[in-house]
């Protein structure tokens, strides 16, 4: 089990993910038809969905790396697109596929993403030692990062995305390719973010690990919100006695197709 080493308190408790109304089409589909939710800071919230609902679309954009066409997508009040430079300094983000340049070690990619969050080398290298003990890196971190495993890239965005000690975590299916004493250790480091007051926000397929890992679930579906809430209200609500899995069932087969 690890126990974070890392004192960093989020200074802002209002630091948080928020979509309203949020509208994105890629030629004649929609792939958000006006979402609304919000991620609250010192919780852990799951983002599921069937394949090609819109959840990586809603991250892409939150990230600022996608143009919504209506709505607002805000992290700590800022505007995911307009302010897209400052917003980014609070967000930890793992891509599903991470990349990383050819000639970096996993060391200089966690110094050089250190150096980028204006941590001086002494302070980079306190907070990598326990993450890269907790995710099992230490070993490889002479490495080349391009020459790792899906697995081991996976593990160096965790460590990349929570050197910093950012008030808001974006994952984007971060335990694909994790054995199970890695996924044990991201539950652990995503749950000490959230009790330092961290808003946590992860897309998976994975519904028990959600429901074990998580304190909130947004359910999306053809582009529309269809649940949303904490999982023990959700399940009481919608499948009494039931799972997570049974709720996404449930709420999923109703929703319309994405218009086309």
């Amino acid at each position: 089990m690890f126990a974070t080493t890392m004192s960093d308190q989020i200074p802002n408790p209002a630091a948080a993910v928020e979509v309203r109304g949020l509208k994105k089409s890629f030629h004649h589909v929609q792939a958000l038809r006006g979402i609304d939710f919000v991620a609250a800071s010192g919780r852990v919230t799951a983002l599921l969905g069937p394949n090609g609902s819109g959840k990586t679309t809603a991250i892409k954009i939150l990230m600022g790396l996608l143009r919504a066409d209506a709505g607002s997508a805000r992290l700590g009040g800022l505007d995911c697109f307009a302010d897209r430079v400052p917003a980014k300094r609070l967000v930890g983000y793992v891509p599903d596929e991470p990349i990383y340049y050819e000639y970096l070690t996993g060391r200089e990619v966690l110094q050089f993403v250190g150096e980028m969050h204006g941590l001086e080398p002494g302070e980079i290298a306190q907070r990598t030692g326990p993450l890269v003990t907790a995710l099992d890196l230490a070993g490889a971190l002479g490495d080349f990062a391009a020459n790792y495993s899906r697995g081991m890239k996976k593990k160096l965005s965790l460590a990349a995305a929570l050197l910093h000690a950012p008030p808001v975590l974006l994952l984007d299916e971060p335990a694909n390719g994790l054995d199970p004493y890695a996924i044990v250790a991201l539950r652990d480091l995503l749950r000490a973010r959230a009790e330092a007051g961290a808003s946590v926000l992860f897309s998976t397929h994975l519904l028990d690990q959600a429901e074990r890992f998580c304190d909130d679930a947004i359910i999306i579906a053809a582009g529309q919100v269809v649940a949303a809430g904490p999982i023990a209200e959700l399940k009481a609500r919608l499948c009494a006695g039931g799972s997570l899995e049974d709720v996404f069932f449930k709420v999923t087969q109703k929703a319309e197709p994405a218009a086309t």
